[in-house]
């Protein structure tokens, strides 16, 4: 009786923590507040088990975790160009997105997942285009 009572109360405890993860939305435009080819917000705080949806605002843009610029163990991420992608983010770090066809354009995001207060020290290690690297350690000014 003891066990089922405490698994009564595990599957609650698990069922209510789903029940408080949000879904935040993300624009992909041609243009936004700042500037030509752009992900509104750019910059995210989210909770473990918080869910991302990309919103294809404008033809012709993807959403993709960037290689290198996502936690060890997270699941990588990549959506069709024009299409919309919905993603649940449950392993807690720094991420990474770009938007393929505008990489060097500088489209290009950053999503924290819990409390991380500084990115990994590799984060920047990678290639990485000049527009899209300046607005990568724009966005991690708001760690």
């Amino acid at each position: 009786m003891k066990r089922i009572a405490l698994a009564t109360l595990a599957l609650t405890l698990g069922l209510a923590g789903a029940a408080f993860a949000e879904t935040h939305q993300v624009q992909m435009l041609n243009r936004g507040e700042a500037g030509p080819m752009v992900f509104e917000p750019a910059f995210l705080r989210v909770a473990p088990g918080d869910t991302v949806h990309f919103v294809a605002a404008d033809r012709g843009h993807n959403a993709e975790s960037i290689d290198g610029m996502i936690p060890a163990g997270a699941e990588a991420f990549t959506s069709r160009v024009g299409q919309e992608l919905e993603v649940t983010l449950d392993t807690e770090g720094v991420y990474g997105v770009r938007c393929t066809p505008h990489y060097a354009m500088g489209m290009v995001m950053t999503i924290v997942v819990g409390d991380a207060s500084a990115a990994p020290e590799a984060f920047l290690a990678g290639r990485i285009p000049p527009r899209a690297r300046e607005r990568f350690e724009a966005q991690l000014g708001n760690l």
